[in-house]
């Protein structure tokens, strides 16, 4: 698939996402910029980590007109429960059971060494135990890699695809790119 298609793909998937408050995203990126965060299952310490993370940024991105919008692999009521664990309760998310719109965004499965390297196992056991940011049961694809967009009226206009679970995105960097009106 070329650059044009992949684009495409992405343009469309934006557009078809409807969140929990039955708002379109494409629409929604045409007048406000969205960090679009896709998680991996909710029993990742990885994806724990992110949510805790992001809860505490999300003030401050509203604040920029920024809107925080998820992407899960659970139900979307399922969802409400764990985001509202991290302090994320009424936030913005899209249910993607069948990983349909992690296809779109070009988000793979991931490999042995993605999942289960070194460097992963390490993190992992730090945010696990030390962090205390625990583990839980898989609730979706274990085998699901996440990404985060930055989208702006229906683009894609910055992008971190993770290479392992363990990769931990700059989101400011990430919003920095985008012009707030």
């Amino acid at each position: 698939m070329d650059k044009t298609e992949t684009g495409t793909q992405n343009s469309n998937a934006i557009f078809k996402m409807v969140t929990n408050r039955g708002e379109n995203v494409g629409e929604i990126s045409m007048s406000s910029p969205v960090l679009l965060v896709f998680l991996r299952h909710f029993g990742c310490a990885f994806c724990r980590a992110a949510m805790l993370e992001l809860s505490k940024k999300r003030k401050k991105y509203e604040k920029l007109g920024i809107r925080l919008i998820f992407v899960h692999l659970s139900p979307s009521e399922e969802g409400d429960k764990y985001f509202e664990r991290f302090q994320l309760s009424n936030c913005e998310h899209v249910s993607d059971e069948n990983c349909e719109y992690y296809a779109s965004f070009g988000l793979v499965k991931g490999n042995f060494n993605q999942l289960f390297g070194l460097s992963s196992l390490l993190k992992g056991f730090s945010y696990t135990f030390k962090k205390g940011h625990g583990w839980g049961m898989f609730i979706g694809d274990g085998f699901q890699m996440p990404g985060v967009f930055l989208i702006q009226e229906g683009e894609i206009r910055e992008s971190f695809i993770h290479k392992t679970v363990s990769d931990q995105p700059d989101y400011d960097k990430i919003v920095s790119c985008c012009i707030v009106n």
